[in-house]
């Protein structure tokens, strides 16, 4: 006979109350990256074609430097989010798990600040 509620034997199971933070990260960067892209490819679609400098003061615009940042931020920021979710739903051991998820923070990371790098070097004229 057991003398715990349903409510006593369900507490400290389920949820660990950070699932909806992530789903609602996960959409934010969606619907901000439908309106980052269509401001990215705008500009890169007038360049192309273009010879190297006039491609380069393209992007020497503060509006299209800044939206490309964006861009890339979010991008490799929302693709983070989505891999984790595939990560931790479909790897079962802990060790593999954890090396994965490590493995997709720094990747992200790591192409993230090299696009956001790529686009200040080419803003700066450096």
């Amino acid at each position: 006979m057991q003398f715990r509620t349903d409510r006593q034997r369900a507490t400290g199971l389920g949820a660990a109350k950070e699932g909806v933070g992530h789903w609602w990260n996960q959409r934010v960067t969606a619907v901000a990256l439908a309106v980052l892209v269509l401001l990215f490819i705008w500009p890169l679609g007038s360049a192309l074609g273009e010879d190297y400098d006039e491609v380069l003061e393209t992007y020497r615009n503060p509006f299209n430097a800044i939206v490309a940042i964006l861009m890339f931020a979010t991008a490799f920021y929302h693709l983070k989010l989505g891999l984790q979710v595939v990560i931790e739903d479909y790897v079962h051991g802990k060790a593999m798990r954890t090396a994965l998820l490590l493995a997709n923070t720094l990747l992200c990371a790591f192409f993230g600040i090299a696009g956001v790098f790529a686009v200040v070097k080419i803003a700066l004229g450096a």
